[in-house]
């Protein structure tokens, strides 16, 4: 598993400096300031969990490897969620009703998982 969180984990990072140059290049003239903000927020989001998910593929294979990639399923469902539904509000108009709350809370999660496998190891 600790591969697959390593590759999801620089897939979302790639996506991410994408979607930052976008924001930065390209977007500025087709969006409102706004929706600006928005990308920013969710690129933001994106970069620290891209971080996580690497982390936890670097840590499953040392110590407490159920938490960690239950940890990693977490910060990966919460970065479709969320990440996912602020993208689809700022670009296309679309809301996703529950969506980026619901992400937000499994990032949360996430974290939450990654600190107990901390403690479980030492």
């Amino acid at each position: 598993m600790h591969r697959l969180w390593i590759g999801v984990g620089s897939l979302a990072g790639l996506t991410g400096v994408a979607m930052a140059a976008a924001a930065a290049h390209g977007l500025p003239d087709r969006l409102d300031p706004a929706a600006i903000q928005m990308l920013r927020n969710a690129v933001q989001m994106q970069g620290w969990h891209a971080l996580a998910l690497v982390a936890c593929g670097v840590w499953a294979v040392r110590g407490a490897p159920a938490l960690v990639n239950w940890a990693a399923g977490a910060f990966l469902l919460g970065l479709l969620l969320f990440c996912g539904a602020v993208y689809a509000l700022a670009l296309g108009g679309v809301r996703l009703p529950a969506m980026a709350p619901i992400g937000g809370m499994l990032l949360m999660l996430g974290w939450a998982l990654l600190g107990l496998a901390a403690i479980r190891a030492a």
